[in-house]
């Protein structure tokens, strides 16, 4: 059977992106929707991503004379337009026929030059592991994501319901194998990821690679050191979106703790219930140097494919420098040294 999913190419209208998910339930495959949407078992740590950042408020300050908010900012040596960034999405050809080309040339219009990062799921396969590190090396990625929190699937009862099975060739394992990956549910590509991991690995990945490595799905301060102590570059703090562990806390909630471990050692980017301007904001207070969006992102893609990803990119922006007006910062590191209230 034929997966038939969005050929939109055109600019969108956003009011706000959590309005942008019934659009998109409306038009999408519900097998495919679940999957993107889904969070674990009763989906209250996806909710609680959210609704966390209502804990803390942000001060409004006048007589700054702030004309305009400035959003650029850097990661290591590397300048950036914006401290918003993707994050790394599985299966977006799900969402549009061109799937990650469209993503990637809509987020480099909404910030020429942006950078590309690659994002490694371990596998058993130490050679498939390599292959992938490699082929990301020739590509120019500029640093690699080690996502440590996917070890396996958390319990999502969407797929479930629906059956779900991937519907579209895997191009990595298509590249290393005979197999496609078409069809595979999740729990069979799971089974195939490295339960196993350990602080080591992150010195196996620089080796291999010579580039920066940021451990993606941190959220307690000891995991934090191991990482740093075990040479990562980066701190990703997430919950994957509250996919994985049901009844864990807000990754808004714990970015605090994790930044006071971090000390500044080491960038922290941070996911997980992003929807607002002034969500960014908040993060960037309590210890992020970048903020990363997920699910708004492929839903823009769905509507309308690169120039659906800028409309959803911009429209943040747009957002968060009118917060940053309001509250009297110009610059992100203004944002950065601002104290929230409780």
């Amino acid at each position: 059977m034929t997966y038939h999913t969005s050929d939109a190419e055109h600019p969108v209208d956003v009011l706000n992106l959590a309005s942008l998910e019934g659009r998109v339930k409306e038009r999408m495959e519900a097998g495919a929707f679940g999957y993107i949407r889904g969070g674990s078992e009763d989906e209250w740590t996806m909710a609680e991503n959210t609704s966390a950042f209502n804990q803390k408020k942000i001060m409004p300050r006048v007589l700054q004379g702030v004309e305009h908010a400035d959003l650029h900012t850097k990661l290591w040596d590397i300048d950036l337009k914006t401290p918003i960034i993707q994050a790394p999405s599985a299966a977006q050809g799900l969402a549009h026929e061109k799937g990650e080309v469209d993503t990637a040339k809509g987020m480099a219009a909404a910030a020429p030059d942006a950078p590309q990062f690659f994002q490694l799921y371990m596998s058993k396969d130490d050679q498939f592991n390599e292959f992938l590190l490699q082929k990301a090396v020739k590509a120019g990625v500029k640093a690699i994501i080690l996502t440590v929190d996917s070890t396996l699937g958390g319990y999502r009862e969407a797929d479930i319901q629906t059956k779900f099975q991937f519907p579209l060739p895997m191009p990595n394992l298509a590249a290393y194998s005979n197999s496609d990956g078409a069809g595979k549910g999740i729990s069979e590509i799971y089974a195939a990821a490295k339960q196993g991991i350990v602080p080591e690995d992150i010195q196996k990945i620089k080796e291999i690679t010579h580039l920066p490595v940021i451990v993606k799905g941190i959220q307690s301060p000891v995991d934090a050191e191991l990482a740093i102590q075990a040479g990562a570059d980066g701190i990703w703090v997430s919950n994957h979106g509250g996919r994985q562990l049901d009844g864990g806390p807000a990754s808004f909630e714990v970015l605090p703790l994790v930044a006071q471990q971090v000390a500044k050692r080491v960038p922290i980017i941070f996911d997980s219930g992003v929807r607002r301007g002034e969500h960014v904001f908040k993060a960037l207070a309590s210890g992020a140097d970048l903020v990363a969006i997920g699910r708004p992102i492929i839903y823009g893609l769905n509507l309308g494919g690169a120039q659906g990803v800028t409309s959803v990119i911009d429209h943040l922006n747009h957002e968060l420098s009118i917060t940053m007006q309001l509250a009297g910062t110009k610059t992100i590191d203004a944002v950065k040294e601002t104290t929230l209230l409780d």
